[in-house]
């Protein structure tokens, strides 16, 4: 996990750096596809699953090694041989996961996040879930173990292939000509996020277009039909731990209502969407029809408020990278506790976002246990060692915390307020 986190010091300035620079050529060329509240809430979820792989929090149910030590038939000599086998295993292993998610209701909930956005940018490629707590995907790569393709080379491609995925989340590159053979490209990943009917579900690949094509679920983009994001049924909510949890909250509460003991079983692997009968009655949950007239979510918020979420983005960010930098030296427990401390505050300013009345309650409370631990430790999990009003800075932190939960959430009236932007 240490390894992972000195990856993570360098992986997030690039990206953001990628964010940076299309904000700028969007304003440029007068066609922004950024709003401040869904990018706020875009970035925030990436910090969280990023904190969330390098805590190690999940359950494995098998590891790759061990596949490989009981599948192990063919031993490849050829050094290249072995990258490109690997490469292509992870690849197709990543389609048939990713196509997993979007066909069975369980396994909806941990993707939904990335689809949650209704917009689509570099940004919304960092909505990534912290809810995929069982470890399954080594399943996928029985190929790759089955070609005796070593652990250390499936652990270098794995994270280079999954950054890959990062830059054809654009709407400003059009298609690529005979790339678009080859390669998932952003006119075909537009189409994957998509729900107009005839997008919806499609262009499943990762790296390689040939798996679309192969299992007949590509898509190309069309010139008539402007691609619409988000999901069918809409989030509602800038809080990105919500929108995690959501899926699974409903299919709970379906398991529960139904009368029917065999759609209390089925339901879990039922198509993504799937309700019982009697639930679906009882109980509707809005679903959008036109997908060219829906309403989108938006909040009301001020300039300030605006300004404040982005401090406090920026603010989680320098803590998480303060945490990846001294992982060795804070220990187990102390990455844990910090750990919790940027989990609540993402929960804290996002929920403020979503202008909720105990998003106060949530942002005073947090504050108040960051300055009692700061005067019972005098330090920050040793942030002193490398600036000497490093604890200042961080008590000061939550203490404009305390004081803008109270401002935002009492004192400014949203009944005032424009719309989010």
């Amino acid at each position: 996990m240490e390894s992972y986190a000195k990856v993570l010091l360098y992986a997030i300035p690039f990206f953001m750096g990628l964010m940076g620079m299309e904000i700028l050529y969007g304003y440029f060329v007068k066609n922004q596809k950024y709003k401040v509240m869904d990018t706020v809430s875009s970035i925030s979820s990436g910090l969280t699953n990023i904190l969330k792989d390098s805590l190690g929090l999940g359950v494995i149910l098998v590891t790759y090694p061990y596949l490989l030590e009981q599948l192990a038939y063919v031993e490849l000599t050829s050094t290249w041989l072995v990258w490109l086998v690997a490469f292509i295993a992870i690849d197709f292993a990543g389609y048939w996961n990713h196509r997993l998610s979007h066909k069975i209701n369980f396994f909806w909930n941990q993707h939904v996040i990335h689809h949650s956005s209704e917009e689509f940018n570099l940004a919304c490629a960092l909505r990534q879930s912290v809810s995929n707590l069982l470890g399954y995907f080594p399943l996928f790569l029985i190929p790759a173990a089955f070609f005796g393709v070593p652990n250390e080379v499936i652990a270098i491609i794995a994270p280079v292939h999954l950054f890959a995925q990062f830059w054809y989340h654009t709407q400003h590159i059009g298609k690529l000509g005979w790339l678009e053979y080859v390669i998932i490209t952003p006119s075909q990943h537009r189409v994957h996020h998509a729900i107009n009917p005839e997008y919806i579900d499609k262009n499943l690949g990762q790296i390689l277009s040939i798996w679309d094509r192969l299992f007949g679920t590509f898509q190309e983009e069309l010139e008539t039909i402007q691609p619409q994001y988000g999901v069918l049924k809409p989030v509602g909510t800038w809080n990105p731990l919500i929108i995690n949890f959501q899926h699974v909250w409903r299919l709970m509460q379906d398991a529960w209502r139904t009368k029917s003991i065999w759609d209390k079983l089925r339901i879990w692997f039922m198509p993504t969407g799937w309700r019982p009968e009697d639930v679906k009655e009882l109980y509707p949950i809005a679903i959008i029809d036109d997908v060219y007239q829906f309403e989108r979510y938006k909040t009301s918020s001020s300039a300030a408020l605006r300004g404040y979420v982005i401090f406090q983005m920026f603010a989680t960010l320098g803590l998480l990278l303060f945490m990846f930098y001294n992982y060795s030296t804070i220990g187990p427990n102390g990455l844990l506790l910090s750990g919790a401390f940027v989990f609540v505050g993402i929960y804290g300013y996002t929920t403020l976002m979503d202008r909720t009345s105990y998003a106060v309650i949530i942002e005073v409370l947090r504050g108040v246990a960051g300055l009692i631990f700061l005067v019972v430790t005098k330090d920050w999990f040793g942030i002193n060692a490398y600036l000497t009003i490093g604890s200042i800075i961080v008590g000061i932190y939550f203490i404009i915390t305390i004081i803008a939960g109270i401002y935002f959430t009492i004192a400014e009236n949203t009944d005032t307020l424009e719309t989010a932007v």
